[in-house]
């Protein structure tokens, strides 16, 4: 388990809510604590959301709680009926995320606003919207979310555990209870991955305007997910079809020189869009004529002996796909640098003219 800086925050946030209960002389200062966990979010964007929508249903579980404790007094079946009618408004409000915290509130508002004590009820509203807002502002000042430096610091683990599954999986020198742990760990990596990309897009698409630049970024990000996932698929059919079919040692090669000349494409671009190596376009051409002659090869064996080559076609298939988003990814990156590039011409030329300014005009126009 790593430590991140999430937990830390949420037990500042916790320490902070029950600070400013006892400041208030609130009471249980618990209620507020328990809030505070619920509204430590991964990211700002969610955590902004988090807290308006939360004021929002807080609000209208208070109202119908008190409403409830004055009809139905805080019987058990009454509690629990608030509770159903109460979910079904946050789900209807397209709010679930919210559901949580605000059944806490009303739970805490019927316990007492059946006895007709008002000025508690309101109590127990105050010290969660507390617990709301210490997470919040501990979440925006403390080590504020900053998914893309994550994001870019675990492409690199990633790829390196991707690169070692896939140079060892034809050759099978990996013993197998390691490639299985190795093979999790990169399957949850890779998911991992895919949600702070999805943070990283809310945030682009909600919380600000994106500029040109930073939605190609995100482009770029996307693609470097995608193709990470494909070259899992190839672990997965040489796992399930490679060693079930019938090969003989030539073929070991080939396959295994392919998925080299491949996954050293990735690692590649990888070094190229961190700005560590030269641009080399015959590499690219190279890899793409060698992905479709290793496919078109398997064509034509599969077609000479129908039955022997089907698992090693459907391999071959997922390694072509592999292939295919790498070039992709190449282009994307190669599309980055050149615009980067560009944009940073423009910008310098500006800068040494006099005259009024002028606005760059992108290539594409």
């Amino acid at each position: 388990m790593n430590f991140g800086a999430r937990m830390l925050k949420t037990g500042i946030a916790v320490t902070l809510a029950l600070y400013a209960s006892s400041w208030l002389n609130l009471t249980p200062p618990v209620i507020a604590a328990i809030a505070a966990i619920f509204a430590m979010q991964p990211s700002i964007y969610r955590s902004f959301r988090y807290f308006l929508d939360q004021i929002q249903t807080n609000t209208l579980g208070a109202i119908f709680a008190l409403l409830g404790g004055m009809v139905f007094s805080n019987e058990p079946i009454a509690v629990g009926l608030m509770c159903i009618v109460v979910i079904m408004i946050c789900l209807r409000l397209n709010m679930g995320d919210t559901i949580g915290l605000t059944l806490v509130t009303v739970i805490s508002v019927m316990e007492v606003s059946g006895q007709g004590q008002w000025q508690f009820a309101l109590n127990r509203f105050t010290l969660s919207i507390i617990g709301i807002v210490s997470a919040f502002l501990i979440n925006i000042l403390v080590a504020p979310p900053k998914p893309l430096g994550q994001f870019k610091a675990q492409i690199e683990t990633t790829f390196s555990r991707l690169s070692l599954l896939l140079r060892t999986a034809v050759s099978d020198e990996i013993k197998e209870t390691v490639f299985r742990e190795e093979k999790r760990a990169l399957e949850g990596a890779i998911q991992s991955l895919s949600d702070k990309y999805n943070l990283m897009e809310e945030e682009s698409k909600k919380l600000k305007k994106a500029s040109l630049s930073r939605q190609r970024h995100l482009v770029v990000n996307k693609q470097m997910v995608t193709t990470l996932r494909k070259g899992n698929d190839v672990l997965t059919a040489i796992e399930q079809h490679y060693f079930q079919a019938e090969r003989t040692p030539e073929m070991d090669e080939y396959f295994d020189a392919h998925l080299e000349q491949l996954i050293k494409f990735h690692e590649h671009i990888l070094l190229k869009l961190n700005n560590k190596i030269k641009n080399n376009n015959s590499e690219a051409e190279e890899v793409e004529e060698a992905n479709d002659k290793f496919l078109d090869t398997m064509i034509e064996r599969y077609q000479e002996n129908f039955g022997g080559v089907l698992r090693l076609s459907i391999v071959a298939a997922v390694m072509y796909d592999y292939g295919y988003q790498l070039e992709r990814l190449n282009r994307l990156v190669d599309h980055l640098e050149s615009t980067q590039r560009d944009s940073d011409d423009d910008q310098d030329g500006a800068k040494s003219k006099s005259v009024r300014r002028t606005f760059p005009s992108w290539p594409w126009k």
